[in-house]
């Protein structure tokens, strides 16, 4: 009885050894599939697998020796491209077709890449996604901001666009987050149009924003100034002539944007 106690115990260590060794190997063998690439100073890290995927390109050369690539000072390959941009080429080599966000506009840039590591397939992907662009009419996008100073109308901005209403939607409730939980539909009209109609003048002569239970939001002055800065940082250009009388661009009565 014994024996047959201890026999087990010595099969249990020696299948415990046995596991931890093919663990230890799979690690190994993990660990030497990954490679670390540093791409203008941010740092990828892929499988060669992905990097080989296709023969006789810049990447594939590096991965199986042919091309000679400097190290950075934590021994990673450094290649001196456009670090932001490789995201798309490693994604490329992952998926095997262009994918890329919605608004993308830096095609020449993407090409140029392409063609330094010597991609074909994304370098014609890229063209092709260019000239459809090309030829797609775009539709241009009006802004308009208007304040007519009273509480009939109060501040008004309209644009053709609900994508851009939504953005607004988000800055304002960010800038007013200690007193907002999320945009007062009240002052929405649809989703081209947001009206605030309900202020209050405070003793200094600011025009104080009020939702229908007199709960405080933020000022006009803050909520046009916001949505000018949106529209500046969204590729909007002004079209008013400013009256110079009326000082800054925020106490203008109509501001038109166009993109």
């Amino acid at each position: 009885m014994e024996r047959k106690i201890i026999r087990r115990e010595k099969e249990k260590e020696y299948e415990g050894k046995h596991n931890s060794l093919e663990d230890t190997e799979q690690g190994k063998n993990c660990k030497s599939t990954l490679m670390t690439l540093n791409v203008g100073g941010y740092l990828y890290i892929t499988q060669k697998q992905t990097l080989t995927k296709y023969p006789d390109t810049f990447l594939e050369g590096i991965v199986n020796g042919k091309i000679l690539c400097p190290f950075d000072a934590d021994g990673h390959y450094f290649i001196d491209r456009d670090g932001l941009l490789f995201r798309h080429v490693l994604n490329f080599l992952r998926n095997g077709e262009l994918l890329l966000p919605e608004g993308f506009r830096e095609n020449q840039l993407l090409a140029q890449e392409a063609e330094f590591f010597q991609l074909k397939g994304l370098a014609e992907e890229v063209k092709s996604r260019w000239e459809k662009e090309q030829l797609t009419p775009r539709e241009t996008t009006f802004l308009e901001i208007t304040d007519n100073h009273d509480r009939s109308q109060g501040l008004r901005i309209f644009c053709n666009a609900p994508d851009f209403i939504s953005k607004i939607k988000s800055r304002i409730v960010l800038v007013s987050k200690s007193r907002l939980d999320g945009f007062p539909e009240e002052f929405s009209i649809s989703s081209n149009i947001i009206q605030f109609k309900y202020f209050i003048k405070s003793e200094n002569g600011t025009r104080l924003v009020l939702k229908e239970d007199n709960t405080f939001v933020c000022t006009l002055e803050t909520l046009k100034f916001e949505a000018i800065m949106m529209a500046l940082k969204c590729g909007f250009r002004l079209l008013t002539s400013l009256d110079c009388s009326k000082g800054s661009i925020v106490h203008s009565d109509a501001l038109h944007f166009i993109k």
